[in-house]
């Protein structure tokens, strides 16, 4: 039995973070816990809204009751201290919190700002280096000789740039398409105005520095379809074969009546978009290879191009519409999952811990880092042995509710890698004290929403709560029912009334073998056990037999297996099918009963029966232990709010 929990329970509404709770008062205590009155409503809606029949507010306290008697047993069994509870409720709490904890006007100002880039075009060159220690600095004291005159762009994009698809042309890459690029190359890209040198930026597959050649307002999108004929890889002659058939399928195409769609099935060479009728969707400016682009945009809606050559061969295009720019809600359904991906990911989270952290008096010591600073500087780097005198210092650096951290909570058992210069020491550390800063409001704010926060309390209860009930009841239920074969018997000889049949079953061990001599010896074998105990025989004759006998434990009506009917009802073997190994059929001990002699004879039916005696007897015995107060005030006007007399 697994927990589902979708992704949709998550999603609803975000109350305001620090509002005052509305009047909440205790329905019950069970075991010395409270529960209030928003947590039965949340559970008596819910099962109400899920269940056929519905259950009124008394019925319903009984069941409750019952739920939460069980959850107070698994308390008491200790299931809520154990490793695997801790880490799978942990999860879930951080993961629930996590739509109450961002700041949503920050997703909506990240998203306005990517959607504004629609309406730019922006053509740009850039030098790039790989991601290696030092080549941040190294490129950033090349673009102070740029801006100083001492050496050009394009001559240093030449010497330099390891993209080798721009470095020859000095640097110049087109148009930045958004949303093709990383964020912090399209954002430097976007923010710098026309012949400006961006500072190094970190894209996360390399660094770079970009000068942006040209800002114009963006041409929106175009859709097109297009016929190919492939020339990479060609000789001479067959390329100019290919010259030819392009010609000839222009004329076809431009004819009346000429269906481009149906030429672009049959001998368009681009898989891709020929089984769409050539349909290529739409795309803006520099999502295609030059001069496809500037030729799609050139065109008129319906126009068809003359036939022209790129890197991948011979096209005709036939432009059908265009537009200025994507709608937003169909932009932001793609742009939301982009978000979550790179840097911008954490700055809704990031903005809510800043906005809620004087809440918590939390604070980070300037003069705590300012002392570090000067133990890193005086040593020249940072390594374990200077870590191990920050550490000693013996000064609050992180405060947060009354709580603080020193240093030593920090930064113990982490170590640098190496030794850093004094930058990237004084770096670390920092990073290393605003991580402990964000982590300490993070908790104190996730506190205040469970007491707070109806919905975020009521749900938590429930998730926490039902890994807590499944745990102890299939401890006391549901794994002891399947278990407990002295019991379920006994169960099942105090209740054989209820286990009945209509009509009589054929019960017997059916043995399977791969030839009738194979059936013979397992038959003579079967007849020399001195038990016929289910498993014991099972296990005996698989040791004696292995693979070549296959031993099954049957019982079936008549009518319900071909196999059993044969033997054990007189009717007509079944036919051999060619593809089993299984040739040769027998019975052992078979015989035709009126009635379930033992629990295994209805063994799924027994152990639900099983199961039901075992959970009245568990409940029976919880009411006994465990105290309940149930505030008759509180009951009686739940009632009344949901006319329940």
């Amino acid at each position: 039995m697994k927990r589902i929990f979708s992704a949709g329970t998550l999603l609803f509404a975000v109350a305001a973070f620090a509002a005052k709770p509305a009047a909440d008062p205790e329905l019950m205590i069970v075991d010395g816990v409270p529960v209030r009155v928003s947590e039965f409503e949340y559970l008596y809606n819910k099962n109400n809204t899920q269940q056929l029949e519905h259950k009124t507010i008394d019925e319903y306290v009984d069941m409750f009751v019952d739920y939460k008697l069980k959850v107070a047993d698994a308390r008491h069994a200790g299931i809520d201290t154990t490793a695997s509870f801790l880490n799978e409720y942990r999860q879930f709490e951080n993961d629930l919190a996590k739509p109450f904890m961002r700041d949503e006007a920050v997703v909506d100002d990240l998203l306005k700002e990517s959607y504004s880039h629609l309406e730019k075009d922006v053509t740009v060159s850039h030098i790039m280096l790989p991601m290696r220690p030092g080549n941040d600095i190294r490129l950033d004291s090349l673009r102070s000789e740029i801006i100083a005159g001492n050496t050009t762009f394009e001559d240093a994009a030449a010497a330099f740039s390891v993209d080798r698809g721009s470095n020859s042309r000095g640097g110049l890459m087109g148009s930045v398409v958004p949303g093709r690029y990383p964020w912090a190359f399209e954002k430097a890209s976007y923010d710098t105005p026309k012949g400006g040198v961006t500072e190094v930026v970190n894209s996360g597959v390399g660094y770079h520095i970009i000068r942006v050649e040209d800002i114009r307002p963006s041409d929106g999108e175009v859709e097109a379809s297009h016929i190919l004929l492939l020339t990479r890889g060609l000789k001479p002659e067959a390329a100019e074969a290919q010259k030819e058939r392009i010609d000839s399928l222009y004329k076809v195409v431009i004819a009346e009546g000429a269906d481009f769609a149906d030429v672009a099935r049959r001998f368009s060479q681009d898989p891709g978009s020929a089984r769409n009728g050539g349909s290529l969707g739409w795309f803006g400016r520099g999502m295609m290879v030059q001069p496809f682009d500037s030729v799609a945009f050139a065109l008129a809606d319906g126009e068809i191009s003359k036939p022209l050559a790129t890197s991948f061969g011979y096209h005709i295009i036939y432009r059908t519409a265009h537009r200025k720019g994507k709608d937003f809600e169909e932009f932001k359904k793609s742009e939301l999952k982009r978000m979550e991906s790179d840097e911008r990911a954490n700055a809704p989270e990031r903005a809510f811990i800043d906005r809620v952290a004087p809440l918590y008096g939390a604070s980070v010591s300037e003069d705590a880092l300012r002392q570090a600073n000067e133990i890193i500087d005086r040593a020249g780097k940072l390594d374990l042995d200077v870590l191990a005198e920050i550490e000693a210092l013996n000064v609050p650096v992180v405060r947060c509710s009354g709580n603080t951290l020193s240093f030593a909570e920090i930064l113990g058992g982490s170590a640098p890698a190496g030794v850093m210069a004094t930058d990237m020491g004084r770096a670390y550390v920092a990073d290393a004290v605003d991580a402990a800063f964000r982590s300490q409001v993070h908790d104190a704010a996730r506190k205040s929403l469970y007491v707070e926060n109806a919905d975020y309390r009521n749900l938590i209860n429930e998730y926490r709560d039902g890994i807590l009930l499944y745990e102890i009841s299939n401890r006391n239920v549901w794994e002891r029912a399947a278990s407990d074969k002295v019991g379920l018997e006994n169960h099942f000889l105090r209740n054989r009334d209820k286990y009945t049949w209509k009509e009589p079953h054929f019960k017997s061990y059916v043995l399977c073998a791969t030839d009738d001599a194979t059936l013979d010896r397992a038959m003579a074998f079967a007849n020399t056990l001195s038990t016929i105990d289910p498993e014991a025989f099972v296990e005996q004759m698989r040791k004696e037999f292995g693979s070549s006998v296959r031993v099954e434990r049957v019982i079936a009506a008549k009518g319900e297996n071909a196999i059993t009917d044969y033997l054990g009802y007189g009717a007509e073997a079944p036919k051999a099918d060619p593809h089993s190994k299984w040739k040769s059929y027998g019975s052992f001990a078979g015989r035709v009963i009126d009635a379930p002699e033992v629990a295994a004879d209805v063994r799924g039916a027994a152990v639900t029966g099983y199961q039901g005696e075992l959970e009245s007897r568990w409940v029976k015995h919880l009411r006994n232990v465990y105290p309940v107060e149930v505030n008759k005030k509180v009951l009686g006007d739940l009632k009344k709010k949901y006319n329940d007399r």
